[in-house]
């Protein structure tokens, strides 16, 4: 039977017809049929509804561009919580508050991530106490954070109510959900000291610095989590899909492994665009080319677009030095453009977002 699918702006809908779905550990979209696009333009961006699904600094700093872009849109960001991680008895949710910080003006915006201005006073006074560990740097500005989220969290509020709390104080300008209220941590597996054994991404990423090869990854948790509420609800009603430059595997890659959010964004009937977090072939920030590796995916703008594939995704930006990639991205199905992908600033990443959006665009014209 054909699936009836929702046209943005309007109370049209167009029939399709989608084939079997692909599970989370799986390349997105692979074998499925796609859905046709109406044509039917979409909404002025004033009114425009945006579903961004963002892991930390890479995200954080498209959304600022996007912001800038279309000011009046409802954009609602669907963040990652795989990078989640208890810490010195506190809930401390990385990607979230990276996301809250940059577009509430409190960002350290040299590093990217924790706050501006930041002291280190109890960092200290815990090492002095022999209290561990000490390779996560957390600031005094940013325990307040931690502190005020773990007591919400015992006191039986879900993570999504609590990060509407924090975020009543830093007005990011967008509505941030976690994906899920659920538990789930990203874990590496890695040979250490002839020891095959798990750890934390975060220990992964920032204590080990990505120096020893990842063997697999895996989002503990993911296939039992349910989305948060909101996130499907907000995902039905959007008039596009955006994947910023964030980690296609640790990022994107762990909102997509829970049940259910694949199959919302497949079948949301709207466009779907992406932008490519490599630039000739090497990451634009950070050790992403070690997690793809782990997945069996090269690290180039084509081969993510592929691991997203054209069941999910239905337009790629790569970088203008990787215009040579784009014949290949469409032969998978999946329209693509050459445009500069370097987040400078924000005029650069705003630029991103309006071709982002252009892409959409063309897509809905299809």
């Amino acid at each position: 039977m054909a699936r009836r699918t929702r046209v943005a702006g309007g109370g049209r809908v167009c029939a399709g017809r989608r084939g079997g779905r692909g599970s989370a550990g799986t390349r997105a979209g692979a074998g499925r049929d796609r859905v046709p696009r109406c044509r039917t333009r979409l909404p002025d961006l004033g009114r425009m509804r945006i579903v961004v699904l963002a892991g930390g600094i890479g995200g954080a700093r498209f959304l600022r561009g996007l912001k800038k872009a279309v000011p009046d849109a409802d954009v609602t960001v669907i963040g990652n919580t795989g990078d989640d991680i208890h810490l010195f008895g506190l809930k401390v949710c990385p990607d979230l508050d990276t996301v809250m910080y940059t577009l509430g003006g409190g960002i350290n915006e040299e590093q990217g991530w924790g706050r501006a201005e930041e002291t280190f006073h109890l960092k200290e006074e815990l090492a002095a106490y022999g209290v561990g560990p000490e390779w996560f740097g957390l600031g005094d500005r940013d325990f307040a954070t931690h502190i005020v989220r773990t007591q919400m969290l015992g006191a039986g509020y879900p993570l999504s109510a609590v990060t509407e709390a924090l975020c009543d104080r830093w007005q990011p300008g967008v509505k941030l959900i976690p994906m899920t209220d659920d538990r789930v941590e990203t874990h590496v597996a890695v040979e250490l000291d002839g020891e095959r054994k798990a750890v934390h991404f975060q220990e992964y990423w920032v204590r080990l610095r990505a120096s020893v090869p990842a063997e697999a990854v895996v989002p503990v948790g993911a296939e039992q989590a349910k989305p948060a509420p909101g996130v499907l609800e907000a995902i039905a009603a959007a008039d596009v899909v955006l994947f910023p430059p964030s980690n296609p595997v640790v990022s994107v890659g762990t909102i997509l492994a829970v049940p259910g959010m694949r199959e919302a964004i497949a079948e949301a009937g709207v466009p779907v665009v992406g932008l490519s977090p490599i630039v000739g072939d090497a990451p634009v920030r950070g050790m992403a080319d070690k997690v793809l590796a782990a997945v069996g995916v090269e690290s180039t703008a084509a081969a993510v677009a592929e691991h997203y594939g054209s069941g999910l995704l239905d337009g790629w930006l790569v970088d203008t030095v990787d215009a040579a990639s784009v014949e290949r991205v469409e032969a998978a199905g999946i329209r693509c453009r050459a445009v500069p992908l370097m987040m400078t600033d924000v005029d650069a990443a705003a630029q991103m977002a309006r071709e982002a959006l252009a892409l959409a665009e063309e897509v809905r014209a299809v």
